[in-house]
């Protein structure tokens, strides 16, 4: 408690006050637009934090960070596309809901998600970040591909209609994963001798194309002569505690996934999405209809994404290690500011910690009430006729696609996977599991390759001495099999 009242002093500040509010608002702002994402957020806002004192710079990142993540949402809502990869799962119901007239109810169910969600981690930040930090420790390769491998279930959960072509769609982005250089050796593979293959498959190029320009290619080709009736909702509506009861379950769960997969170093949002959303399709009484625009999904994917922003700050304060780039960026402000993350960190600088805490608590309340007041001008995007709506998406597209790497291949592979989607749904296979196949695909190679070295080649060890790894196997056969016993067993 020694920190607690510096810390509130510290937050106070205008100067601190002001620095969560520009960075929560422009972390929405940048997270909505196709393409941008968390990390082209943090860095625009870097430069900014170099004359600015230790605890505004790191909360206006970390309103940016947090801003960012929601707002991927927001697109992936209301034109099927993600604004960022952690927000891919978002599109399975948030976009239907949309079709369905109901985008401001999608809204509601994402900003008050992802708002709770960010809540609860940041009480798991707080009050069990050593601990988990330790449990962190625990997991290494083996146990990484093990978790990985769980998440996968979901292609498997979402392949409605036909088992088959869900399958076939999500071998297919795994196999996309693979394009590129081998993580382990470095050599070039599968890129045909063509040089810009040799840098693999940009996720957002991907997402873009085979989410947003398959959906204008689709929207082309039914030659719709006049505006479809869900274009007409705007604004927002927040669920209501009878809408949330029967729902408190999946919240719940999803901002306990998310946590603890963001205490994982090297996982991310987007995989805790997933591995949220396949749970969510295991267990969630209305199972059966999610992919139709069940708010479940939207809670399931909302909740964990935002869930891992507390808690990718455990390693990254508690151990000094950053667990992907965003992290990165982060603990980079805290050293260029004379903060060493670390064991010794809450000794050395306990008072700027704590305030870190409560800033996040306040930068996720402050997103809910800017989450409000932009919804009505993101919705008003609906309301544009057709054909302008679907030329401005393409351009957001291409615009999205080229911005992340300035790489002009890029844009091909955005067309390509496009025209991909395009036949992919008019053949009736779903496009999420290509996606799926293609965030979690190089995970899942490097830990599987790391932990075949560490057992000298035998894939009989990952079952037989690490005892995680077993029981999330065992999960996941569970999972799996679960639907086939439930039809065995007599009524």
């Amino acid at each position: 408690m020694e920190y607690v009242l510096p810390a509130l002093d510290l937050v106070a500040s205008p100067t601190v006050v002001i620095a969560m509010f520009v960075g929560t608002l422009v972390g929405i702002v940048i997270g909505a637009l196709p393409g941008l994402g968390s990390v082209v957020a943090l860095t625009v806002c870097l430069p900014f934090t170099f004359s600015m004192e230790q605890v505004p710079a790191i909360t206006l990142l970390l309103g940016v960070y947090c801003g960012s993540v929601y707002g991927g949402s927001v697109s992936a809502i209301l034109i099927n596309t993600p604004g960022t990869p952690q927000s891919a799962a978002t599109c399975f119901d948030g976009f239907p809901l949309v079709q369905q007239g109901k985008a401001d109810k999608a809204l509601g169910w994402a900003t008050m998600s992802s708002v709770i969600g960010g809540l609860f981690s940041c009480m798991v930040l707080i009050l069990a970040a050593p601990q988990l930090a330790a449990i962190a420790l625990k997991f290494g390769p083996i146990e990484t591909f093990a978790l990985i491998t769980m998440a996968l279930t979901c292609i498997a959960s979402i392949s409605r209609g036909s088992m088959l072509k869900g399958l076939l769609a999500g071998v297919l982005g795994l196999a996309c994963a693979t394009v590129g250089a081998d993580p382990i050796t470095g050599d070039l593979r599968f890129n045909f001798g063509y040089f810009p293959l040799s840098a693999g498959l940009d996720l957002i190029a991907v997402v873009v194309g085979i989410f947003a320009l398959s959906e204008v290619f689709i929207r082309v080709g039914e030659t719709a002569t006049e505006v479809p009736n869900w274009i007409a909702k705007s604004g927002i509506k927040l669920p209501s505690w009878a809408d949330w009861k029967p729902r408190l379950a999946v919240l719940a769960k999803s901002s306990v996934i998310g946590s603890f997969v963001g205490v994982l170093p090297g996982t991310g949002a987007a995989t805790a999405a997933f591995i949220s959303y396949a749970e969510a399709k295991r267990s969630s009484p209305r199972r059966d209809r999610l992919g139709t625009g069940e708010p479940d999904g939207i809670i399931a994917s909302e909740a964990a994404n935002n869930a891992v922003t507390g808690g990718a700050l455990v390693p990254t304060l508690a151990l000094g290690i950053p667990g992907d780039a965003i992290t990165a960026v982060m603990m980079t402000t805290m050293i260029i500011h004379g903060i060493t993350p670390g064991v010794r960190l809450m000794a050395e600088n306990g008072d700027v910690v704590y305030a870190c805490f409560i800033a996040l608590i306040v930068i996720n309340i402050i997103m809910l009430g800017q989450g409000i007041v932009l919804a009505r001008g993101f919705t008003r995007i609906l309301k544009t006729p057709e054909p302008l709506l679907l030329a401005m998406v393409v351009i957001l597209c291409l615009l999205g696609s080229y911005g992340v790497r300035g790489n002009p291949f890029d844009l091909l592979v955005t067309l390509g996977f496009g025209a991909m989607g395009y036949f992919l749904r008019l053949f009736g296979f779903p496009v999420a599991p290509v996606v799926i196949g293609l965030v979690l695909g190089p995970q899942f190679e490097i830990s599987l390759r790391q932990g075949l070295i560490l057992t000298d080649n035998s894939f009989l060890e990952f079952f037989t001495g690490h005892p995680i790894a077993l029981g999330l196997f065992i999960t996941t056969a569970a999972i799996l099999t679960w639907p086939l016993i439930r039809k065995a067993i007599p009524k």
